[in-house]
């Protein structure tokens, strides 16, 4: 009974990281990282992509291989990370294109807790940490304020995607799928999954295996070296997707909402929004900007990672 609970909380975890990583800004790593489970999550991917993994399972040494893996782990992990993002795909979509001030307003509570967390986590603070810290908070920040580009959908582009996109899914403060958008290719994959385009996404499943064979290895290096600078350079990152995460940061975005709220299509709002934007309207005169809603969602975000905190501290004092 204890095992069944102990990976259906596992598989939970992956749910919530599928959900993080189908939402640009918001990092299924930094869920990782807050669940307790990032280390773990490296190493199982390591051992798995590890030759030494291979030759057990060639040697016909399937437990020994299952064990060195860490595949139930994995399996659970998995599952949850698949299930989610197949089926919140579609209500991601909804909840960010109508009430983008809300969904947005709840990552920002859940990340800005989970930072202060992560930060008390941290003990005999010295002053090369909070040079980490600040230098991961700037790249952080940075990251986030590069602007969307237009590229193309060939095959071998969705490839470098999926490997680039990969990478940073397991990046705590970093979001796979905001770096989808940068690369012009978010709503093109997420549709691909929402429809099910099998060629798109086995190029870009390819290039997932692909871009996440290199990369696990080379944080499992530097954990293994440099574990303090690393977790404090990717609380960093963490705390500087909050310039992404702001809820009233997209104007047009909340704008369009608005007016598709108000029954408009989403083309009549888009057209809209930029006829104003093109005659040089400021759109925080006509953006409500749902403050109490806002805060609301944000005291959501914050009373669940406090509750999870509680619950982890409880459980482990059991």
């Amino acid at each position: 009974m204890a095992n069944i609970v102990k990976n259906a909380v596992v598989a939970l975890k992956g749910f919530a990281m599928g959900a993080a990583n189908v939402i640009p800004g918001v990092s299924g790593g930094t869920i990782a990282l807050l669940t307790g489970i990032f280390n773990e999550l490296i190493e199982a991917l390591n051992a798995l992509l590890s030759v030494s993994s291979w030759k057990l399972l060639f040697q016909g040494k399937v437990k020994d291989f299952w064990k060195y893996i860490h595949g139930t782990f994995l399996l659970w992990l998995g599952g949850g990370v698949i299930v989610s993002v197949f089926s919140l795909a579609k209500l991601m979509e909804y909840v960010l294109a109508y009430h983008p001030i809300q969904t947005w307003a709840f990552f920002f509570g859940l990340i800005v807790v989970s930072g202060v967390y992560m930060l008390c986590d941290i003990k005999k603070w010295k002053v090369t940490d909070g040079l980490w810290l600040v230098f991961g908070i700037i790249l952080g920040a940075v990251i986030c304020l590069l602007s969307p580009t237009q590229t193309t959908d060939a095959s071998w582009f969705i490839l470098i995607c999926g490997a680039i996109a990969i990478c940073t899914m397991i990046l705590p403060g970093i979001s796979g799928s905001f770096i989808l958008v940068l690369l012009g290719k978010y709503e093109y994959v997420m549709s691909a999954i929402s429809e099910l385009n099998w060629p798109v996404l086995i190029m870009f499943g390819i290039g997932c295996v692909l871009g996440l064979a290199a990369f696990s290895k080379f944080l499992h290096w530097l954990i293994a070296h440099y574990e303090r600078p690393t977790l404090i350079t990717l609380i960093g990152f963490t705390l500087g997707s909050l310039v992404k995460v702001w809820p009233w940061s997209d104007k047009v975005s909340v704008l369009t909402a608005q007016l598709m709220r108000d029954g408009q299509t989403a083309e009549q709002a888009q057209a809209g929004v930029q006829a104003l934007v093109d005659i040089g309207t400021d759109l925080s005169t006509v953006v409500n900007p749902q403050i109490f809603s806002a805060l609301a969602w944000m005291a959501v975000g914050v009373l669940l990672v406090i509750a999870l905190e509680w619950f982890g501290h409880k459980n482990a004092k059991a």
